[in-house]
This record gives structure tokens, sequence and C-alpha cells, in this order.
């Protein structure tokens, strides 16, 4: 069976913190074709680099301000301190264009990559511009930046937003699946990169260990069964079946990236509840939005 969780470093590829499922990834991963992730770490005046390729891309600051060219371009990204401190500014590339990622001061970028045929403009989005959604409610209550999302972005094939759960609530919940191409669901495979942190004004030790987990489970004969622990820098791929809980253990809050494709004939997130539990989201009609967020700076 193919391995669909990545802990810190092992995915890495040379300046590369994380490289799974882009066009130039020396990591291959069987079954894994439609969408793609990159992380880079880069120290004050550090960049990286993207070679023109058939795939679009998104570029998200997750935490520290940069310059990327595209094709000659220069674009200037305001970031943020930190994924827990709302929106940053992300650019979108389009597809055949090279990319050059730098920093004036350091900081860490992730790159959403997916394998597209259809040439949409390079766009900047600008934090201000991002919807921000408030998903759930109760110990369900998590935000949602639809940056990448079909209402929000023009782009081919991916979809792609992040999420924050404060600690102790759960997210990518009820479970739920999107692996036919049926009416009322699309076949995408996801991608889910985690960064976690002690929650904001918890009694913690210099040594606490900010943990999360996440569930992925067979929702037909395809076996899949993870029930992973995840830290900053840890990868899960879903290829299919029902997937959820997030869960962010009571201390700590947790922040996913989410990237979305397949090979259907739409661009759109059409999802099926696992019958055993879809009833929960009748619960949330009469609860209120946690009352942590919406996270900001």
């Amino acid at each position: 069976m193919a391995n669909w969780v990545y802990k810190l470093d092992e995915a890495r590829d040379g300046l590369w913190d994380v490289s799974l499922g882009t066009s130039d990834s020396a990591l291959k991963v069987d079954g894994w074709a439609h969408t793609g992730l990159k992380v880079a770490t880069l120290e004050a005046g550090g960049s990286v680099q993207l070679p023109s390729a058939s795939e679009e891309r998104i570029v998200v600051p997750l935490n520290g301000d940069f310059t990327v060219m595209v094709d000659g371009v220069e674009h200037q990204l305001a970031g943020r301190a930190s994924v827990f401190t709302g929106p940053s500014d992300v650019l979108y590339s389009g597809i055949n264009k090279a990319l050059t990622i730098s920093s004036g001061d350091g900081g860490r970028v992730a790159i959403a990559t997916a394998p597209a045929h259809n040439s949409y403009p390079t766009r900047l989005v600008t934090a201000a511009s991002i919807p921000v959604e408030l998903r759930g409610a109760g110990n369900c209550s998590r935000q949602v930046h639809n940056f990448g999302t079909p209402g929000a972005l023009e782009a081919d094939r991916f979809i792609v937003c992040e999420v924050i759960t404060p600690a102790g609530n759960w997210s990518s919940y009820p479970p739920h699946k999107h692996d036919e191409e049926k009416e009322g669901e699309t076949a995408l495979e996801e991608i889910y990169y985690f960064e976690t942190q002690v929650a904001a004004g918890s009694p913690a030790p210099v040594d606490a260990d900010a943990v999360g987990y996440q569930r992925v489970y067979a929702s037909d004969e395809r076996p899949i069964d993870v029930n992973a622990e995840v830290r900053t820098g840890d990868t899960v791929l879903v290829p299919y079946g029902w997937h959820g809980p997030a869960m962010a253990a009571p201390g700590y809050d947790l922040y996913y990236l989410n990237v979305m494709a397949g090979a259907g004939p739409v661009r759109e997130w059409l999802i099926s509840d696992d019958p055993h539990h879809g009833w929960v989201r009748q619960t949330w009609d009469k609860a209120d939005i946690d009352p942590r967020l919406p996270f900001s700076a």
C-alpha cells in the first residue's frame, strides 16, 4: 500500500521541506496524479525556483513576506507572522510559467500545484479580499480562508483553501468523501499540510508538544486506514475514502492547507457525508460559533 502520511522531513527534497506530487518531485507516490505541494523555509535573502511546467500553482506565505517573479514580472506578497494570524496575500501563477520565490527577511512558504491544460492569468489575491468563512458551530467551529475555491479564483483544476481549528475543536467533520464522479459528488484527491501551536493564554511549558490528529478510513473496497498524529510540517494525502475529523487537541490550535483536484469534468467541491455521522450538522443550528474565532492579527 502507498504511504499516505509524511512526517516532518520525510518528504524533503533539496531546498524543499516538502515536495510531493509536483512535476519536479523526486519522491513519487503510487496512485497519486492530480495534486502537488511544495514547502520551503528560506533564510533572509534566500530563494527557491520552480521551472515552467504544465501545472497551475498558487503561492501561499505561511510566515513572512515574499517576492515572486513570474516569467520576469515581480509580485510582492505581504505575508503574516504565522498561519494563526489570519489570511495572507497569495499569488496564482497559471500554467507554463517559471517562478522564483524569495524573501528579504526569511520565512516559510507553500506552493499548491495541479497538472492543468487551460491557461488563466496570473493573479495576486490580497489578504483583505480573501473570503473568510466561519464554518460549523460549537466544538465543530473552524475558520476557512477560501482564496483558491471556485467562487473566489478562476483556475483550471485545483481547489485550495486553508482551515484554522481552535484548541479542542474538530474540523473536516462530519466525516465525508469526494472519491466518485456521481450526482452530488466529485472525485478529488486531497492534500492536508499541517501546522500546530500552543493556544494563546495556555499555561504550557516551553517543551509542550503541540499536536493534532487526522483520520481517514475506507468508503468502499479500496483499503485505507489512517489515524495519524500531526504536527507542524506533517502532510497527509487522501486519495479516496471518508476523511475526518481533523482534531485540534485541547491546548493546541490546528492549521491545515488543503489542495484538491481530480480528473472530473467540473472544478467543484461536492461531497457525501458518512451516513452514520451526517446528522451532526443538524445540531449546529442550535449552537453558537466558537467565540475564539476569527483568528486575526
